[in-house]
């Protein structure tokens, strides 16, 4: 049973704006085919790897940097600026003719990743703080992410239709700049108090130094860099994994004489089932997201983390088994799991760092978490890439989660 104070925040006006810039954050109706799209366009498992690559290297040189302006310049503003690559990311991508236009949109989602992430979680403990809720901080965050994916479960329907009564893929990046331009205005609309601007002249050089002053500050701490470091390797593998299910399942459904559905062409039956795929997993990893905090009052945050990490490690030998073994009608389900197992664990991490770090750093702090997790992905994605494409998938698969296993005693959190 839920308390008039949790009952409360659930129904505040601002929460509900938190929720709803999640939710309209999430309305990429390219996802479930960007993998497929930049097949098309003749790019290799090494180049695709490359790609994302080259993103999370952008995004680790600006991580910091981004999270020190939001916390001198006003959150708000880095979400505005956010918006501004992102919608730039979004007409890159559909012009996309060759691998050097495909760099520039990627480089432009790069620098919105840069200045978002970490930036708005800071913004919602300013308002949790405002409001004397800090305590609830699991519920919240996980109540706002349960709406992103929410919004990526809709998103993955929409995109079905939209996938079939389109020429094209590309044009899915153009119908998404429009749920974006939504969200900078939502984010215009907060109580401009959350900005909390500690200067109002910018400098470069200040913005440089402050930025080398918390990076020393960070590193020192070591239990704050353990639980961002065993953050950023777990985000890592799943990002770097969680597409493949678009080429394992257009295998799939090429090799299958059985149509799901009859009335459409066999690439469209592809498109389909890839949104119904992507539905499922947003839905019930919302409900994932929004529940976990239950379980925080029964075992410690720090307990959660260190097992979900190792629910990873078993997913990835399992999925490489399973592809070894061609038992390929299992492969939605292993995704499913990997997807549930994500999307629980991120409210747990916001959780444990809103308790060890200080008010006037949490948008570095969450920044320097994106960051780590870049540096994994510059290393992890063309690397695994190039694995898909020498030794298959499942040797891919089965490396990552040795790996995975390697690092644990190095990495797993303490109370």
């Amino acid at each position: 049973m839920a308390t008039d104070i949790e009952k409360t925040i659930r129904q505040d006006p601002n929460i509900r704006k938190f929720c709803f810039y999640g939710f309209f954050k999430n309305l990429k109706f390219f996802e479930p085919y960007l993998y497929l799209y930049l097949i098309n366009q003749g790019f290799s498992f090494f180049l695709i790897g490359t790609l994302f690559s080259i993103q999370e290297a952008i995004v680790y040189l600006m991580e910091i940097p981004s999270g020190v302006f939001a916390d001198n310049y006003g959150k708000k503003t880095a979400l505005i600026i956010a918006f501004s690559f992102y919608i730039a990311s979004f007409a890159g991508f559909f012009f996309i003719k060759n691998f050097a236009i495909a760099v520039i949109a990627i480089s432009l989602y790069a620098l919105g990743e840069a200045f978002r992430s970490g930036t708005h979680k800071a913004l919602i403990y300013n308002y949790l703080e405002h409001k004397n809720w800090f305590e609830y901080k699991t519920l919240v965050y996980g109540r706002t992410r349960s709406f992103s994916l929410i919004g990526s479960a809709l998103s993955a329907i929409l995109s079905i239709a939209f996938i079939i009564g389109l020429p094209s893929v590309k044009w899915l990046f153009l119908l998404s700049i429009l749920p974006y331009l939504i969200d900078a205005l939502l984010v215009i609309s907060y109580p401009q108090y959350l900005d909390e601007k500690q200067r109002t002249k910018f400098s470069a050089s200040g913005l440089i130094k402050d930025t080398f002053l918390h990076l020393k500050k960070i590193i020192k701490r070591k239990k704050l860099l353990r639980v961002l470091i065993n953050s950023a390797q777990f985000d890592a593998s799943f990002k770097v994994t969680k597409d493949y299910i678009q080429p394992i399942l257009k295998t799939m459904i090429m090799a299958s004489p059985i149509m799901l559905f009859p009335f459409l062409e066999k690439e469209q039956n592809i498109k389909a089932i890839l949104g119904i795929t992507y539905a499922l997993f947003y839905i019930f990893s919302a409900a994932a997201s929004r529940n976990i905090y239950k379980l925080t009052k029964k075992t410690s945050s720090v307990n959660l983390l260190n097992t979900g990490y190792l629910i990873l490690a078993i997913l990835m030998a399992i999925t490489a088994l399973i592809i070894k073994l061609n038992i390929v009608i299992l492969i939605p389900i292993l995704f499913f799991a990997l997807y549930i197992v994500k999307n629980a664990r991120r409210p747990i991490i916001v959780d444990v760092l809103g308790d060890i770090i200080e008010k006037t750093e949490r948008a570095t702090v969450l920044s320097v978490d994106s960051q780590l997790r870049s540096i994994a992905m510059v290393v992890l994605s063309p690397l695994f890439g190039l694995i898909a494409d020498t030794a298959g998938l499942s040797g891919a698969f089965i490396i990552l989660g040795a790996l995975l296993i390697l690092l644990y005693p190095v990495i797993s959190c303490r109370k």
